[in-house]
């Protein structure tokens, strides 16, 4: 059974101007909450079990799940005071039933096909593979470096970039690696599992130039209301 993290506590600090006390994963795009949208995503991608990771007004997305349903189980934790993004994400493992899982985040849309991650990751046997995304002119992220055998040997800090490929927020993470270190409660993915240990786990990125679109600005946001309009 294919397994989903959604990362879905995030505060929208930048979307206040639009969206207002309430997770960014309930901000409402082409009528319905993004969330909506990638339930539709990973139910499309065939998920048998999704594990919300709830924290800010958390009770704003279990009840717009309630009287719902949908072709998928449904789990959820909730986050007593945040724990970055490593401790939302190693809480949420604990419901996870299999060796790994994807996790995805809540304010993004990468239209990936999931398939070709994972068989990406078991030909790499890697223990993290991330969904990259190849971008142009672009300074609102960090880009990602790879050696000729896909593996990733540099996070670079934001700065303006002519091309370059850039985290998507779409991980495949074998569960294994939460007992691997000695971790915190609170912590960062990318920073304390990640970037810190580059040489010591298998961690491997796929360049997809599908789909993306990260709801966590203004404009952006907008963007997505059009686009999901059209579809």
């Amino acid at each position: 059974m294919k397994e989903c993290i959604i990362l879905a506590g995030g505060f929208g600090t930048r979307l206040q101007s639009v969206v207002k006390d309430i997770p960014k994963c309930m901000a409402h795009v082409a009528g319905e909450p993004f969330l909506y949208h990638l339930f539709n995503y990973v139910n499309r991608e065939a998920f048998g079990h999704v594990i919300l990771s709830l924290g800010y007004k958390a009770d704003v997305v279990l009840e717009w799940l309630e009287n719902k349903t949908f072709p998928f189980q449904i789990s959820y934790v909730k986050e007593d005071e945040p724990l970055g993004t490593g401790g939302a994400i190693k809480l949420a493992f604990g419901q996870v039933f299999g060796e790994s899982a994807y996790v995805i985040n809540g304010d993004t849309f990468f239209d990936i096909n999931t398939g070709f991650l994972s068989d990406f990751h078991i030909q790499k046997n890697a223990s993290i593979s991330l969904a990259l995304k190849p971008m142009t002119d672009f300074d609102r992220y960090g880009s990602v470096e790879l050696n000729e055998k896909e593996r990733i040997i540099r996070f670079n800090e934001k700065q303006y970039c002519d091309k370059g490929l850039i985290n998507g927020g779409v991980y495949l993470i074998n569960k294994e690696i939460f007992s691997s270190f000695d971790l915190p409660e609170k912590f960062s993915f990318e920073k304390d599992i990640m970037e810190a240990h580059l040489h010591d786990i298998e961690i491997y990125g796929q360049s997809f130039d599908n789909y993306f679109i990260d709801i966590g600005i203004p404009s952006d946001f907008e963007k997505a209301n059009k686009d999901f309009n059209l579809k």
